[in-house]
């Protein structure tokens, strides 16, 4: 259930201001350096955001939807790297909160919803991405329990998460015949590649997670058999939420330092704010940062009211939102001139990270699709 507005404010206010003294001043290091804080994950555990559509007799904040692209967009605001893991972070604890049995809750959610433990989500393989019903990564029953084999792709968090929501196939080809499980983090035969080099989001780790021989007790597996693509699904409506709302805040904060650097750069014998076709640029960046938060604000209504046309809107918020904000930062760093392509601005970096963001969590082109044929079912 969302929180009421003024205690969303509230929550905003607070995540504001772990956003601008834990994240802000550190960003630029963390990306040139490739450091994961872990540290600070865990103080940001310490407010809540470990666990924020969680439930709360297992640690977590019990907040809606509505309440969780709020605190997203300010974390962004921060480290866009940073808020769009612990947005993956989230989406893993929310999924074996929602789909797990009890015991499964008690058990994992607590260190997740703290942030004592992390967590990874493994779906996308070598040869699976988009088509993610075609994952080869096999679960095989063995007595009391799974053997898991296979190679995850992609996977951010990889070597340092403490628990991994392993998508793997059980049984028929498609979505039908794939199984989610719970790994944890020391199985024996889990291992990692090395983290690859990216284009952004240096500061989170992205690895391979190979699975040779993972044995998985049966009280690991979360839901039934055949179940898991539903399970990877419902949790990439959150996801897909939180990430545009990652790109949200990204955004804002490039506009407003695009802002400032216009106000106090002189050109011509005059401030660049003075030329009108500058401002009229500020102006399209603002209305499309106000036309996209109201967007995802009303998909994130919908998936909290469990609406009909709630998945349709998830995608139709991501892909609009992390379009439009992309457009945003780059133009943003083209008013800084020069400035905006070097380091110490930060205007690059969050570029770089939001390109990412129109492919993760299903490329935008797969949103389309998922707008376009629930066009045609409510056409039918």
């Amino acid at each position: 259930m969302a929180a009421e507005n003024e205690e969303l404010q509230a929550i905003a206010r607070e995540v504001r201001k772990f956003a601008e003294s834990e994240l802000a001043p550190n960003a630029v290091e963390w990306d040139q350096t490739k450091h994961f804080p872990v540290d600070v994950l865990r103080r940001a555990g310490d407010l809540g955001l470990g666990g924020i559509c969680v439930g709360e007799d297992v640690g977590g904040s019990g907040l809606g939807r509505l309440d969780a692209v709020t605190i997203f967009e300010e974390l962004a605001r921060g480290d866009t790297t940073i808020a769009a893991y612990v947005s993956i972070h989230n989406m893993v604890t929310a999924m074996i909160d929602k789909a797990g049995t009890d015991e499964q809750r008690q058990r994992w959610v607590p260190r997740l919803a703290s942030m004592e433990g992390l967590g990874s989500y493994c779906l996308t393989e070598p040869d699976a991405g988009s088509d993610a019903g075609a994952l080869r990564t096999t679960a095989r029953r063995d007595g009391d329990g799974y053997v898991l084999d296979g190679v995850k792709q992609f996977i951010s968090g990889a070597g340092t998460s403490s628990v991994y929501v392993v998508m793997a196939r059980t049984g028929e080809a498609g979505p039908r015949g794939i199984t989610a499980f719970i790994v944890p983090g020391d199985a024996v035969g889990l291992s990692f590649g090395v983290n690859e080099r990216k284009m952004g989001w240096h500061a989170q780790p992205t690895r391979q997670v190979v699975l040779d021989g993972v044995r998985v007790p049966a009280e690991q597996r979360l839901g039934a058999e055949g179940e898991g693509f539903g399970i990877a699904m419902r949790g990439l409506n959150g996801g897909r939420l939180n990430i545009a709302a990652c790109s949200l805040g990204g955004a804002q904060w490039a506009l407003e330092q695009a802002v400032r650097h216009l106000q106090t750069r002189t050109a011509f014998g005059a401030p660049l704010i003075t030329q009108q076709a500058l401002v009229f640029r500020l102006a399209d960046m603002e209305t499309e940062l106000q036309a996209s938060r109201c967007l995802l604000h009303h998909a994130a209504k919908a998936l909290d009211d469990d609406a009909t046309d709630a998945v349709k809107l998830c995608a139709m918020a991501k892909q609009f939102v992390t379009d439009a904000a992309f457009t945003v930062a780059n133009t943003a760093l083209q008013l800084h001139g020069g400035y905006g392509y070097l380091s110490e601005y930060g205007i690059e970096k969050v570029v770089r990270d939001l390109r990412v963001h129109q492919i993760l969590e299903g490329t935008n082109e797969i949103m389309r699709m998922i707008v376009g044929r629930a066009l045609v079912e409510e056409a039918a």
